[in-house]
């Protein structure tokens, strides 16, 4: 590297910044007279507003280390970077090449067996937005930017990979298979950063029909949601939900963990009965006839009658709630003949006069309300939970607190959901507040047309407008952006679905997602061998042929960027008690092997510097808890309490350092935990 060398690309990387800071200064102008014209009609304003606030967010996330690299051919010099920039003044000539586009792609997958036409590759390293310095490579699988990069201690959120991606996992992210990708690696292999990535990539090339739909990230838990959640949007990503599994359906959020004995009962397809058979229990006769007082006589509601009205609600092949007035109706239907049999006469008029009796009367929506019940999901559930199951079978389900919603019950709910369809609330609401804006409206143009009057003006508003127009200019616009409206939306559909640790799903986990992706866009990331969910995956084949047939494929990660060997050596024993036939990931970086000590405080360990956890069989921060994430120095507590796949989970969380503690075996019989 020259003095001469390195001013050029200094001036170089210094013209790209002031280039994305005149786009962003224009971006920002144009989107600040959008919001202010009020001239324009309302869907060109909201799609300019859209258009420019995402061109804004995307360049803003671009400021910092906006061009990471140089490839030269015998094309010419191509500078990539994390946005793309052009000369506008010269036909859109590139000036800065998106890592996402097809030209920046030997940049990651150029080696010296096959360069790919690239004769120089070029790192940059910068800080803010000056560069600092750069190195040449010759092309090796394993580059120095690479190690740096692995060497440089751990930060509280996950970074983005653009500027260190490998051949291996380019291969993945650029992946043209459309349907349901399955990424499998051991830890550290940089399988979530992948799969992160490669939604970044979709959105890039498929944005018209992914980014109107947005995407899902679903992951174990909170604390890997939060390491993970500036990826995407760094990479200019935004149109992005992040939930758990315990948070997919809206309005419960789980956290709590059932028993692997319910784990298996409630993740598995046999729910799906059981639910059915809970809804068809809420679907009832009368133990003993139900009077019906009519002006002139009582009818009685037999069960025989409500028999036929069930069978006849049943057939008609919709969800309970909604057969709901097909049951009100078939009452009133059967209930007729017997009553006018009392009356002791039969003519249209009468006939007819009864029905309308009966349709309104309270004694039959009463009836109703019992035997063909309005529910909810959480309604059903909790029913079940307090006592109902017991008649099907499964009186393992009772709990004392029947809402207290544990991670597995939150796909019953939306199988639930599914079973009973709209409960007619939301429709109930919204004709509700329809009602009250047209009421609003008739009182302002009345006192709009009683000045009139008072001023004897010839045109009054009445004349342009009525109360209904006036209504739906004062609607509200719903102004959230895709991601909101989407996380509260339990029929939403995504464009693209990534699920992280996906060897803990149920199947019933799977039906959820399965009804948010309709098209089948997913990238699936797992490592079946840190499986722990006692109603997790066993084999990807088995769990996703429901859910997609044949349109799925499966790519492994072989290299492990995070593990240095040694660790991964002492993990090993606990990998062969999982899976005897595992292979474990190959690590690039060595480092200190890991260290054994007895009866001593986990605390004493903590470094001057870097990440740091400890991990114990149970408490705050447990196996399950620190999966996907990764920590520069992790102090593992009595791993011989673990399950064999929470102890292999545990220690392959460290980047740099472990230390192993085991506590003195208590003689009072005392769990030393």
């Amino acid at each position: 590297m020259t003095t001469g060398e390195l001013s050029a690309e200094r001036e170089r990387i210094a013209f790209l910044h002031d280039r994305l800071e005149r786009e962003r200064a224009a971006a920002q102008a144009g989107l600040d007279a959008a919001l202010k014209d009020g001239h324009e009609q309302r869907w060109h304003r909201e799609v300019a507003v859209r258009t420019l606030s995402e061109q804004v967010s995307r360049l803003n996330v671009a400021d910092g280390n906006l061009c990471f690299g140089r490839i030269d051919t015998a094309g010419g010099r191509v500078y990539i970077g994390r946005i793309g920039l052009f000369d506008t003044d010269r036909d859109y000539e590139p000036l800065l090449t998106d890592w996402r586009a097809p030209a920046a792609r030997p940049f990651y997958t150029a080696t010296a067996a096959n360069p790919e036409g690239v004769t120089l590759r070029r790192h940059f390293r910068t800080r803010g937005r000056h560069l600092e310095s750069f190195h040449d490579d010759e092309l090796q699988l394993t580059s120095k930017a690479l190690l740096e990069a692995l060497d440089a201690p751990r930060s509280a959120t996950m970074r983005d990979i653009v500027a260190t991606i490998q051949a291996e996992q380019d291969e993945v992210i650029r992946l043209p298979h459309r349907g349901v990708l399955v990424i499998e690696g051991g830890p550290g292999t940089g399988k979530t950063a992948v799969a992160l990535h490669r939604v970044a990539y979709l959105l890039y090339t498929q944005r018209e029909q992914l980014s109107r739909r947005g995407v899902l990230v679903v992951g174990p838990n909170p604390g890997f949601l939060r390491y993970i959640g500036e990826v995407l949007p760094s990479l200019g990503e935004t149109d992005v939900v992040f939930a758990t599994p315990g948070e997919l359906f809206p309005g419960v959020r789980a956290e709590r963990e059932d028993t692997p004995e319910l784990q298996a009962l409630k993740g598995g397809l046999r729910a799906v009965d059981l639910l059915a058979e809970a809804v068809a229990d809420r679907q009832e006769v009368p133990a003993d006839p139900i009077p019906v007082e009519l002006e002139d006589v009582t009818v009685e509601l037999t069960a025989e009658i409500a028999a036929r009205a069930r069978a006849r609600a049943r057939d008609a092949g919709l969800k309970h709630n909604e057969a709901r007035p097909v049951f009100h109706r078939a009452l009133v239907d059967a209930l007729v003949a017997p009553a006018l049999d009392l009356i002791g006469e039969d003519w249209p008029e009468l006939a007819a006069d009864v029905r309308r009796e009966l349709t309104g009367h309270p004694d039959v929506r009463r009836a109703v309300d019992e035997l063909w019940p309005l529910l909810t999901p959480q309604r059903l559930l909790a029913d079940l939970y307090a006592g109902r199951c017991f008649g099907l079978g499964y009186p393992e389900l009772h709990r004392d607190d029947p809402r207290a919603w544990t991670v597995s019950d939150v796909p019953l709910l939306d199988e639930a959901a599914e079973l009973l369809g709209d409960d007619g609330r939301a429709e109930r609401r919204a004709a509700r507040q329809r009602r009250q804006a047209v009421e609003y409206a008739q009182g302002v143009l009345h006192v709009i047309d009683s000045d009139a009057e008072m001023y004897e003006e010839d045109l009054r508003a009445v004349d342009l407008v009525d109360a209904e127009w006036l209504a739906d200019r004062h609607t509200a616009v719903d102004h959230r952006v895709t991601a909101e409206r989407a996380a509260a939306d339990r029929e939403w559909t995504y464009g693209h679905i990534v699920v992280d640790e996906a060897q803990e799903l149920s199947e019933m986990d799977w039906r959820v997602l399965a009804r948010r992706a309709p098209n089948r866009s997913m990238t699936i990331v797992g490592d079946l061998a840190q499986r722990q969910s006692a109603a997790g995956a066993r084999d990807w084949s088995r769990a996703l042929e429901p859910l997609a047939r044949d349109r799925w494929q499966y790519r492994g990660l072989t290299v492990n960027y995070r593990t240095p060997a040694e660790i991964m050596a002492y993990a090993a024993d606990a990998l062969a008690e999982v899976d005897p036939t595992a292979v474990p990931p190959t690590s690039v970086r060595h480092g200190e092997p890991p260290v054994e000590v007895t009866g001593a405080d986990p605390e004493s360990f903590r470094p001057a510097t870097g990440t740091f956890a400890v991990i114990t069989p149970t408490g705050p921060l447990t196996p399950r808890a620190t999966k996907g994430l990764e920590f520069d120095t992790v102090v593992v507590v009595d791993p011989e309490r673990m399950t064999p796949a929470e102890r292999y989970v545990a220690l392959t969380r460290a980047t740099r350092r472990l230390i192993v503690v085991r506590t003195p075996a208590r003689t009072d019989g005392a769990d030393p935990g």
